[in-house]
């Protein structure tokens, strides 16, 4: 055989297991915490870091990287045809406060795993294969998740996200800056052919089932809500009981709602208060403020939307009864998303032809390709993560499972290259 791959066939070439997982330890240094996970907010310094990186590391395989008016980063590799739009493969390299070293992360470096292959094998494709970084997928410091693939799909508007500001005041757009990755092409001025997303579960399914590869035929409904209850801030231990207007004794029963309403709601249903804040936060204080939010979600709208209706209602009679002011708002609503029907298929034929255990199975949590999948042929690529577990510093992953998640990748972007 020839150095020069042709592109007619997707061959048996696969992915550079151990320079992936080393590639995974490396990263895990921007920001990495003691107990051996990672910090890696959007828009900080540590995310600056790992997007140099990540630039230098997609130049060295022979692509050319630029960035967006939002900070998205594009590693593209030319086609054969490069007035094609590119085939992408995508994910995050923002994480959770106490984030693991693989959710959103092995998106990325598989991506860079499938371009350093074709690389060093020197195989054409008709179309030119993006790899792309997007920027603040978590939404834990600029709420809500996914929110410039959003702008890239047409969900938001670019002034919007440039608008958001953190929990300590700070503005998208001025963090943005800060780190110096505002490009000048608008967000979402960027043709895609189709769209792959390799990620771990964050689910307990594959790995309890011993299957290697999740093929993702869509991502459940989700919505995410902000509550401010306001009362009046008063002395423990001179304000009679009967007299006080208490914000988080509410605040308590309006959190056991949320997880009876998801009980209630079938199997599928989930409801979550993941962030609190108590005003003033002081011993002695009758807490006068709390704000706090909820996250619902369920694979049938239907469902998320009954979850709503009945927590408004609970809420408001509650914030009633105890003469509380009640702020409630819907911050985000992401329906459900089913993706394509030859997409899945490609990812389902590739984990057959490597003799990978595979199974079908819906995303519990969002990702950007629920966005993407608005715009462009889009599917994902699970692999399992132990007990399920992330969103957490010992969230962890085989690097067998990794490396299987990235060949699957491979030849997915391979097939619909020829198909498309």
């Amino acid at each position: 055989m020839s150095t020069q791959q042709s592109s007619g066939a997707v061959g048996n070439i696969i992915v550079d297991g151990q320079k992936l997982w080393d590639d995974i330890l490396e990263t895990a240094k921007f920001g990495g915490t003691a107990k051996g996970g990672i910090k890696r907010l959007t828009l900080t310094q540590e995310d600056r870091q790992v997007r140099d990186w990540f630039t230098k590391a997609c130049e060295a395989v022979g692509c050319s990287v630029s960035y967006d008016s939002l900070g998205n980063q594009f590693a593209r590799r030319p086609g054969t045809d490069d007035a094609l739009a590119p085939i992408t493969m995508g994910s995050h390299l923002d994480t959770q406060p106490t984030g693991g070293k693989f959710d959103g992360i092995i998106g990325v470096l598989g991506g860079l795993a499938v371009l350093r292959t074709l690389h060093e094998t020197k195989r054409e494709t008709r179309h030119p294969i993006e790899l792309i970084n997007w920027t603040n997928e978590e939404g834990s410091r600029f709420a809500p998740a996914m929110l410039c693939s959003g702008v890239f799909a047409g969900v938001f508007t670019e002034q919007e996200a440039l608008d958001k500001k953190d929990r300590e005041g700070i503005r998208f757009e001025d963090a943005l800056n800060g780190i110096g990755y505002r490009g000048v092409a608008p967000c979402g001025d960027h043709p895609v052919a189709a769209y792959f997303e390799l990620h771990i579960e964050q689910g307990p399914i594959l790995e309890a089932e011993h299957q290697t590869i999740g093929i993702v035929t869509g991502v459940q409904g989700m919505r995410w809500y902000e509550v401010t209850l306001r009362g009046q801030d008063a002395h423990a231990g001179s304000t009679p009981m009967r007299m006080r207007a208490d914000a988080l004794v509410t605040a308590a029963r309006m959190i056991d709602a949320v997880q009876k309403i998801a009980l209630e709601n079938g199997p599928d249903a989930v409801g979550t208060v993941g962030l609190i804040e108590n005003t003033p936060n002081s011993r002695n204080v009758v807490p006068g403020e709390v704000f706090f939010t909820v996250d619902f979600r369920d694979p049938d709208d239907g469902v998320v939307q009954k979850m709503e209706e009945t927590f408004y209602r609970i809420a408001n009679d509650l914030a009633e009864k105890a003469g509380l002011t009640l702020e409630l708002a819907r911050v985000w609503d992401s329906p459900a998303v089913h993706f394509d029907v030859e997409c899945i298929a490609s990812v389902r034929r590739s984990a057959e032809t490597l003799g990978y255990p595979a199974r079908a199975i819906v995303s519990g949590a969002g990702h950007d390709a629920a966005y993407m999948a608005r715009i462009t042929p889009t599917s994902m690529i699970f692999v399992p993560c132990a007990g399920g577990l992330s969103h957490n510093e010992a969230e962890s992953a085989e690097s067998d499972d990794v490396t299987a998640g990235a060949n699957v990748l491979l030849r997915a972007v391979l097939e619909t290259d020829m198909r498309l």
